[in-house]
């Protein structure tokens, strides 16, 4: 099995695989629930939008969030 995309492209984004497990459980729970609250049913897993939210960059503010945090 494959998974797209992949770990060192994910990691390229987001440099540690802590934080990118944290970060894309945050925004699944976030995606479900606004889901949820507008009665939409979701094509795909909230997991596998996070992720690929995260590959195409649309969480960068979260990501220099924590990176401040760090710092």
């Amino acid at each position: 099995m494959m998974l797209y995309p992949a770990m060192r492209d994910l990691l390229k984004k987001i440099p540690s695989r802590y934080q990118m497990v944290n970060m894309v459980a945050h925004r699944a729970r976030e995606i479900s629930a606004e889901a949820e609250m507008a009665g939409e049913p979701l094509d795909d897993k909230p997991v596998s939008i996070a992720i690929r939210e995260v590959a195409e960059g649309k969480l960068d503010e979260q990501i220099q969030q924590i990176e401040q945090i760090q710092v």
